[in-house]
């Protein structure tokens, strides 16, 4: 049985090159960064080389990268480093309904200890108005977080438009918002500068660009101030306590690299495939529904709302086949809810339940979407032979009748 990888937004394999570079930093050169040593000034300058590294993706300053333990880390010491610094200022706070668990849940949190939430809706191209980002600044906003890119359906959010509302707002006295980006899904499959951007922060994960698990960096622009979320050490300019993950920092460094220097090819062939991918399912499957706008999105994600079916029966159904792909992001799997990112683009419960992402790589081939191909409209009509729904659509003439005939 032919095996097919399609869930690259969950996590992608390390590349042969990071760990190639990471691998002394588990041996040899193993010293504590922090010891003034030789063995731990070695450790520090494999810090500082892959501190430069990540920072060249982004086009920021060295000095402005915090490296931390994920993405989720990330998007935690940034909004809650943010919002317990500045809390004589205000205690309002504006995301969307889009955002990733990891913002949305320290949003909850935040919310259950007297701040205010202000969430933005979306459209149905799943995309965050600017003007709705203008109309909900207040003098007590302390932080706008949005995210770059989505994780389930890939829609780019105008984030330099709502960056340039938010600094007018400053300028003029009218809020002391910063803007905070979740740029984790984002990196490595679009073009990301931070003075483009326009952000004061910007979150990033190594295992979504082929280093290891464990590994993140948060971008804090030069003057923006932070409450420490992990306390007891003077690492990362007393920003982030703990001894550095040194092979997990190099391997990072590496990976980033590597996604500057290849983007362009990356995104290229991510995006023939997709196309191949959407156009075929198209053509051989009906009653499908494709989520978040077409043109303004990551060139690796497709979200498809399979009518009459339960995502996770397709997505069990393919991997018994070999084929691996999701209902949404990893980090809230197991809830037996409907994936809150499809119903904020105002799906019913149906297509909301019947959605799947399928994320590719650069290592995704044409034989890998062809495969897909043959099985995915045999593995939807075997699920609707036995949906009493799709019986029903068919008898009142709402859906049509199987593509695949009964062997």
């Amino acid at each position: 049985m032919r095996r097919v990888y399609m869930d690259y937004s969950a996590t992608t394999p390390v590349d042969a090159r990071v760990v190639e570079a990471m691998l002394p930093y588990l041996t040899e050169k193993f010293g504590n960064p922090s010891s003034v040593h030789l063995w731990g000034q070695e450790a520090r300058a494999a810090v500082d080389h892959a501190r430069q590294q990540v920072a060249a993706l982004i086009g920021a300053r060295p000095n402005d990268v915090i490296f931390v333990s994920s993405g989720t880390e990330a998007n935690n010491l940034a909004i809650r480093g943010v919002a317990e610094q500045w809390a004589a200022r205000g205690r309002h706070i504006i995301t969307s309904t889009i955002e990733h668990p990891s913002v949305r849940g320290v949003c909850q949190l935040l919310e259950q200890r007297g701040w205010e939430i202000t969430r933005l809706p979306v459209g149905e191209d799943g995309i965050v108005r600017a003007t709705d980002v203008q109309a909900a600044l207040r003098p007590d906003t302390v932080l706008v977080t949005i995210m770059l890119a989505n994780n389930e359906i890939g829609t780019i959010q105008p984030i330099a438009e709502i960056a340039a509302i938010v600094r007018q707002m400053r300028a003029r006295g009218c809020s002391h918002a910063l803007l905070h980006v979740d740029g984790v899904q984002a990196l490595g499959r679009m073009r990301v500068e931070v003075e483009e951007l326009g952000c004061d922060l910007l979150s990033m994960s190594g295992h979504k660009l082929h280093a290891p698990k464990g590994v993140g960096a948060l971008y804090v622009r030069r003057g923006v101030r932070l409450a420490p979320q992990m306390i007891g050490g003077h690492q990362e300019r007393n920003r982030r306590a703990g001894t550095e993950a040194v092979p997990l920092i190099v391997a990072f460094g590496k990976a980033a690299e590597l996604a500057r220097q290849e983007l362009e090819t990356r995104i290229a062939h991510m995006r023939a495939l997709r196309d191949r991918f959407e156009a075929g399912v198209a053509e051989r499957i009906s009653d499908v529904v494709f989520n978040g706008d077409r043109k303004r999105r990551l060139p690796h994600i497709t979200n498809v709302s399979f009518r009459y079916i339960e995502g996770e029966g397709l997505l069990i159904n393919l991997d018994l086949q070999g084929i691996a792909v999701s209902t949404g992001s990893a980090c809230s799997s197991g809830t037996l809810e409907p994936s809150p990112v499809i119903r904020a683009l105002g799906r019913d419960d149906e297509l909301a339940r019947g959605a799947v992402r399928f994320s590719l790589g650069k290592e995704t081939t044409e034989e890998d979407i062809d495969y897909v191909l043959d099985v995915l409209p045999r593995a939807v009509d075997a699920l609707r032979r036995i949906s009493p729904l799709y019986q029903k659509a068919v008898a009142e003439g709402r859906a049509k009748q199987l593509l695949v005939p009964t062997t």
